[in-house]
């Protein structure tokens, strides 16, 4: 028995993801909340011929505690999106509170979960759970990311879109480390398999693309939105390959993680001199298993590297001191 539980599943990113999470039929059990709407979303969902049984809650009545209890794995997605004009720290200030209170019942009703994060911004969000967790005395970093598969999605896509010659973005791989926003997100070309041939001048705006292809989407939706059903797709990619390295398959993803909780990665910690970093993981049964080096990489790469660490030591800070008060 297999119970996933999807905070904020009313949202832009939270009814798709619940509906792809539904459909895989991965799970036995899928538990839905947010402070509206979930009830019904449920009930619809539950007209779908797969076995999963679905149950919605709102807040009153104990909802997150009953969302949250007996839950494998957590993904979290409630929180404000960001609007034209609204700054990361804009968006910090309102989901900070959400997911340190969300943090708080999971310590206290499924502490041996794995928990994704998805709420913005996760340079921040994902340092407020673990300080959450470590509170509570139940912080285990092998079992907690911060979801920048959407990076790593777009990398493969856009780099597709500038050889405009009929590629499918699914036959490149292509790293990306860092962090979860605009200049902290690195996308690694010069370790792309198969090897990317673009101009310096080509390759730099597929770079500045990932980078800030968040924006783009907010501008196109004029006001109405940010990136929802491709996070709603990248966040399932990522469920998947939790699920997969469970069922014992050999399994490497990108994510957002504490390193110095991880084997190999307090070496990487120590080198780049930050400890929240997205970087290669390989994924087992119990979560997370090892953090893999970065390897080498170009002189403009290492030149990005810096300012990518810069960015994040702030992120990080900001929600340090966050929670320090």
């Amino acid at each position: 028995m297999v119970k996933i539980a999807l905070i904020g599943a009313a949202g832009q990113i939270g009814t798709p993801l619940s509906l792809l999470c539904k459909t895989s039929d991965l799970f036995d059990e899928i538990s839905l909340y947010d402070l509206v709407h979930v009830p019904g979303i449920a009930t619809d969902l539950m007209h779908i011929d797969t076995r999963a049984k679905v149950t919605g809650y709102l807040a009153e009545d104990s909802g997150l505690k009953n969302t949250l209890t007996g839950a494998d794995i957590v993904v979290i997605t409630a929180g404000i999106a960001r609007k034209p004009g609204m700054t990361r720290d804009d968006l910090f200030k309102t989901n900070a509170s959400i997911i340190r209170d969300i943090f708080t019942e999971v310590a206290a009703t499924c502490p041996l979960a794995t928990c994704c994060v998805v709420t913005n911004p996760v340079n921040s969000t994902l340092p407020i759970a673990a300080e959450t967790l470590k509170k509570a005395g139940v912080f285990e970093a092998t079992r907690l990311f911060g979801v920048t598969t959407l990076d790593v999605v777009r990398a493969s896509t856009f780099v597709t879109h500038a050889l405009g010659d009929g590629s499918n973005p699914k036959d490149f791989k292509v790293p990306v480390i860092g962090g979860h926003s605009g200049a902290t997100i690195l996308p690694l070309y010069s370790q792309a398999e198969p090897p990317v041939s673009l101009k310096e001048e080509a390759l730099a705006g597929v770079i500045n693309r990932v980078q800030f292809g968040g924006d783009e989407i907010v501008k196109s939706k004029q006001g109405a939105g940010s990136a929802t059903t491709c996070m709603a797709y990248a966040g399932f990619r990522f469920v998947q390959a939790i699920m997969k390295a469970k069922n014992g398959q050999s399994v490497t993803e990108e994510a957002y993680v504490y390193l110095p909780g991880i084997a190999g990665g307090k070496e990487i910690a120590a080198e780049l001199g930050v400890d929240f970093f997205a970087v290669k993981i390989e994924l087992g049964k119990a979560g997370a298993v090892k953090a893999l080096p970065i390897g080498k990489i170009s002189d403009k790469e290492t030149e990005l590297l810096g300012v990518a660490i810069d960015d994040l030591k702030k992120n990080i800070a900001t929600a340090l001191s966050f929670m320090s008060t």
